[in-house]
């Protein structure tokens, strides 16, 4: 079995273009892609995101940025949603509402957006009192699994590629972000997260006879057009995220 995970396109449909692209040169249908959600929030192009996305027979479970376009009115939606909001038609929405907040894929492979009772909250990772973000401890990821029965499970929500192997061997991984490299958030308090480079992350993995691989990819696209995009719609945080995958000199 070998197989493909994008998640947090968050409206990037020149990123989200170059991964399907590049999954396609790899051999994989699109009917083998997997997607973690968040799949619109942003100010770039969702209307095209939600044509590429829609039309195609990826299995996907909803974001928790996919949520509130879908729970809250505009005016309560923060900037990113409330852009993508206004960019999205009916039967978008409507394809959103039919998404689930999990999934298992071939029986085999758990799927959720976050944790699998929150889509709103790292499994992965942990951020200390003072902002910074770090490996959450072993004992704490495996707590939040002890239920999921499968070898391979997959979460999204940080926008850092990362494999973690449980004590027993089941495997969690985060693909990454196709879309948004670099953000800065309040909860639970103030932090930002960096990739360092400007890429599209997604993840090739393959069983085989004693476990899975996993593969990252970070694909090159035309993201100074996304730059210039973000800048033009005020939001200069997503500038520079999408110029480096910083959001400040260092």
């Amino acid at each position: 079995m070998r197989f493909a995970a994008i998640a947090d396109i968050h409206g990037n449909n020149l990123a989200l273009t170059a991964v399907l692209h590049d999954i396609r040169q790899n051999g994989i249908g699109m009917e083998a892609v997997v997607n973690l959600g968040d799949c619109f929030s942003g100010p770039l192009d969702t209307a095209g995101t939600a044509e590429t996305l829609c039309s195609l027979p990826i299995v996907t479970v909803r974001g928790n940025h996919d949520r509130y376009l879908i729970e809250q009115s505009p005016e309560r939606m923060g900037p990113s949603d409330r852009e993508a909001f206004s960019q999205l038609q009916p039967h978008h929405l409507d394809w959103i509402r039919a998404l689930p907040v999990t999934s298992v894929w071939r029986q085999e492979v758990f799927l959720c957006h976050a944790m699998p009772a929150a889509d709103d909250v790292y499994w992965l990772e942990a951020v200390t009192p003072e902002g910074v973000v770090h490996l959450r401890p072993r004992t704490e990821i495996e707590a939040a699994a002890s239920a999921l029965l499968f070898p391979l499970i997959l979460c999204g929500h940080s926008h850092i590629p990362r494999a973690v192997q449980l004590s027993d061997g089941r495997l969690i991984v985060n693909p990454g972000s196709v879309g948004c490299p670099a953000y800065d958030d309040d909860l639970p308090v103030h932090h930002r997260v960096e990739t360092g480079n400007a890429l599209a992350s997604y993840a090739i993995l393959e069983k085989h006879a004693n476990g899975w691989s996993v593969t990252f990819r970070a694909i090159p696209y035309d993201h100074h057009a996304m730059a210039d995009l973000a800048a033009q719609r005020g939001r200069q945080e997503w500038q520079k995220a999408l110029s480096g995958g910083w959001l400040q000199q260092n």
